[in-house]
């Protein structure tokens, strides 16, 4: 069933009925058609960040070899299409070097997906062409120029993905270490709550509301250096089997 071009194709695009029953209504994929000796190539504008859809530019062959395109003969367009990717891929990689947040490169990363597949579909789009007229030197200048805007455009979206699992690793880093620090504190408090723990033990006992026998009263400075000789020993051990079993842990 033929469909009315002008829909989509402008008006002095006067193609023939075999191109033109290949189309529909609507610009459809990336691609190129060929019908009685004739091209149509169809490429889509730069994408933009959280838009499905895609604004379309066509590219007719004519039977005697020329080009054409919305506004006249040639394949200018094309040329600035491409010139756009490059220009949006590189004010990218500017923000991706300069980025201080997560959100910045998540704002890169919407944008860089697409980015790749539209370019990757650009270039297939062009190696059509050239699959039909292989000596196109004209496509042949641009499918190269494009392919290097392809190549930026996945290096831009790696370079994005790698920026967030370098800033995810740096985080987990710091935290460990923080909570290194952490137990440390903790360890060290606990060490010194158990060196007084037994001099605190003792002068509860001693120090309760009883009445003490008479030798008990002059040995206060024996028990209090006993107090203190086995909180110091308590702590020795337990201080010297916790760093055993850190020693331990390093070497695996």
């Amino acid at each position: 069933m033929a469909v009315n071009e002008r829909l989509i194709l402008p008006d002095h695009f006067q193609i023939e009925p075999e191109l033109r029953e290949q189309l529909s209504g609507r610009p459809g994929h990336q691609r190129c058609v060929e019908g009685n000796g004739e091209l149509l190539l169809v490429v889509h504008e730069v994408p933009q960040a959280g838009v499905p859809e895609r604004d379309p530019f066509y590219f007719w062959k004519r039977i005697d070899g020329t080009w054409m395109q919305a506004s006249g003969e040639g394949l200018s367009g094309l040329g600035d299409l491409i010139e756009r990717y490059a220009r949006t891929i590189d004010g990218h990689e500017e923000i991706v070097e300069e980025a201080d947040t997560a959100a910045e490169i998540f704002g890169i990363l919407r944008h860089s997906g697409p980015l790749a597949r539209s370019s990757r579909n650009l270039v297939a789009a062009l190696e059509q062409v050239l699959a039909i007229d292989a000596d196109d030197r004209g496509i042949i200048a641009y499918r190269d120029r494009a392919k290097e805007i392809e190549r930026a455009a996945d290096l831009l979206n790696s370079d994005g993905l790698m920026t967030l699992e370098f800033w995810r690793a740096q985080r987990y880093e710091e935290q460990a270490k923080s909570s290194h620090r952490l137990n440390s504190i903790a360890f060290r408090l606990n060490l010194l709550a158990g060196f007084f723990l037994p001099l605190v033990a003792l002068g509860g006992l001693f120090g309760m509301n009883v009445d003490l026998p008479d030798f008990v009263q002059p040995m206060f400075w024996g028990i209090f250096v006993l107090g203190l000789f086995i909180g110091g020993f308590l702590r020795w051990i337990v201080g010297w089997q916790t760093g055993k079993s850190w020693e331990d842990e390093d070497r695996k």
